[in-house]
């Protein structure tokens, strides 16, 4: 994270602004050919043999090509996907947002490229490389980063997005185990930016062996101290003491008018008490 502050300090002057709009502008380009020039979406797919025999375009109108045929269903995922797009690169900022997006492409680009390699030349795969998997990777990176909202599944049920990301993950490690390599190569290269993303958000220090000795050491020490007559720590809402098991923690809140300690899982939110 120190890095991308230091590259956003640096160069997020050229952020590109409202990428969401203009990934949608680019679909809805897509589907103008489609309707009245589909022959010439051939020629915009990212086929990496076509590319190095000279058709240097493709390595980004393939962008260009729609997820999915034109229908009502596909308007409202296409509207969905612009909201929550907006929604990250609002939080996140335009630079981090266009390094998730562009990093997503660059991803797959390089994935088609070195499975060319891999696979030898003659091979043609490029249309099973497409920005399906880049839009699920906004997804999943809205359920990371708001686990707790919720939205209506099936346009019905209200379901926090944390379950949806579950779900989507889901589908994605099946359809990865029930496709060939070249499907592989594409899921994978075109989540690596998620996977990234997912890395670098995640805070490793309290799982390390020399955290996890400190917090044993720390707790042994507590219970030595604790006199022999009872707990010494007690959590204001649920009662449970440190006797009820190792991985609890306990704190004093700061907002309560008096001495009110709470465990982990109340601290946060606990009402305050307030002296009349």
């Amino acid at each position: 994270m120190n890095f991308l502050n230091k590259m956003e300090r640096k160069y997020g002057k050229y952020s590109v602004r409202n990428l969401p709009t203009i990934i949608i502008a680019l679909y809805v380009a897509g589907y103008v050919l489609e309707t009245f020039q589909p022959a010439i979406l051939y020629y915009l797919t990212l086929e990496p043999y076509r590319i190095l025999h000279g058709e240097v375009w493709r390595i980004l109108t393939w962008i260009l090509i729609p997820p999915d045929s034109l229908n009502l269903f596909t308007i409202i995922m296409l509207y969905f996907y612009y909201s929550i797009g907006r929604t990250l690169e609002q939080a996140w900022g335009a630079f981090r947002f266009n390094v998730y997006i562009f990093g997503g492409i660059l991803f797959t680009v390089l994935g088609s490229l070195v499975l060319y390699f891999v696979l030898g030349a003659g091979k043609q795969f490029g249309p099973l490389f497409s920005t399906y998997y880049i839009n699920m990777s906004i997804f999943l990176a809205f359920a990371l980063t708001y686990p707790d909202v919720e939205v209506l599944f099936m346009f019905v049920i209200p379901i926090k997005m944390k379950w949806m990301g579950f779900l989507y993950a889901f589908f994605i490690i099946y359809e990865f185990l029930n496709v060939g390599w070249v499907g592989k190569a594409a899921i994978m290269a075109s989540l690596m930016n998620f996977v990234i993303y997912f890395l670098m958000t995640r805070s490793f220090r309290r799982v390390s062996p020399k955290e996890i000795h400190r917090k044993q050491e720390f707790r042994r020490t507590v219970r030595s101290a604790a006199p022999k007559s009872g707990p010494r720590h007690k959590c204001a809402i649920c009662g449970r003491t440190e006797l009820d098991g190792d991985h609890l923690e306990f704190r004093y809140c700061s907002k309560c008018d008096g001495n009110y300690e709470y465990c982990q899982d109340h601290l946060f939110s606990h009402e305050h008490i307030r002296k009349q």
